[in-house]
């Protein structure tokens, strides 16, 4: 699926670039690079915010500065990001942004559409490794910039021990530290942490629904599968045919047992009969394909759009 890659010069951009995206396709974003990043050794954090829940996307984050103003991270209150409230990741946020002439950031919002997609291919992608398909895209693209990557350290997807050995096949050049709970170790690794953290927030709080549901994020819940908010948001937003809006992961077990409850089963079309004859009822793929022969091609709904779903004439 396309992603758009932006580079943005503030905090108050990530609203704006959320706001234009049809939330589809992931959206990557990147702050301005300092100049001193270019010309000295560089430690890099990487973490991820909303791997869990049902609703919303999957942000991963990187955050970056000198070796010789690693403390900044310290200074500016990074800490583990799930002891910090939102308010105050979005203060410590704020600050880091202030930081341009030593830190620099970028985020990866994969798109609940990506990760379901992902998940539910013919050969399966895992989360974990939807997870570190963005880890390895975020360093190539901070690497690619010019940044002078030195050190990174991330939270662990997986055992560490192999993920450190697969990382560092990948990037020979870097020294890589892989770890569990990283966020609360490494305050280059909370920092990122803060960075997806806050950016996943804002993409919740300014959603905006291609479906023309009307919810706020405050009838979201927590986004948690064993949320009962959430999961009344799920069963008052679903189509009994075309199913969950596109907040929603849908391959996630909760959202599939009320698709189960509530949703119009499909009967796909059978064999011919001994006869050869074929059944006078409308194949169900006929709705699917377009039109030939000249005739007026049939217009696709918006749910196939929008997924960028397109008709298999045959396996």
């Amino acid at each position: 699926m396309e992603e758009e890659n932006v580079k943005i010069s503030s905090a108050e951009d990530i609203e704006t670039y959320f706001v234009k995206s049809d939330n589809s396709q992931n959206l990557m974003l990147f702050s301005n690079i300092p100049k001193s990043c270019f010309d000295e050794p560089c430690l890099l954090g990487v973490d991820e915010a909303g791997r869990g829940p049902v609703l919303g996307p999957m942000v991963y984050g990187i955050c970056y500065c000198p070796l010789s103003k690693a403390e900044i991270f310290k200074e500016v209150g990074c800490a583990d990001s799930k002891s910090l409230t939102e308010e105050k990741r979005e203060i410590i946020f704020g600050k880091l942004c202030n930081e341009q002439e030593s830190v620099g950031w970028a985020i990866e919002a994969i798109s609940p559409n990506n990760i379901c997609n992902s998940m539910f291919r013919r050969q399966k992608h895992s989360l974990n490794q939807v997870a570190q398909d963005a880890t390895v895209k975020l360093i190539t693209k901070a690497k690619e910039s010019g940044i002078n990557i030195s050190e990174v350290y991330i939270d662990t997807v997986g055992m560490p021990e192999k993920y450190q050995e697969k990382l560092t096949a990948i990037f020979p050049e870097f020294k890589i530290t892989v770890a569990k709970k990283a966020d609360a170790i490494y305050p280059v690794v909370s920092a990122a942490s803060i960075c997806a953290k806050v950016s996943r927030d804002r993409a919740l709080k300014i959603w905006t629904f291609q479906e023309g549901i009307e919810a706020t994020y405050e009838d979201f819940g927590s986004g948690y599968p064993n949320d009962p908010v959430t999961k009344a948001f799920l069963a008052k937003n679903i189509d009994p045919v075309f199913g969950f809006p596109q907040l929603v992961r849908f391959s996630w077990s909760t959202a599939g047992k009320i698709l189960q409850d509530h949703c119009a089963l499909v009967e796909w079309e059978e064999e011919d009969d001994t006869n050869g004859s074929s059944s006078q009822t409308p194949k169900i793929s006929s709705y699917f394909k377009q039109a030939s022969n000249n005739k007026r091609q049939k217009t696709k709904h918006d749910f196939f759009k929008t997924r960028n779903l397109s008709t298999l004439e045959s396996l």
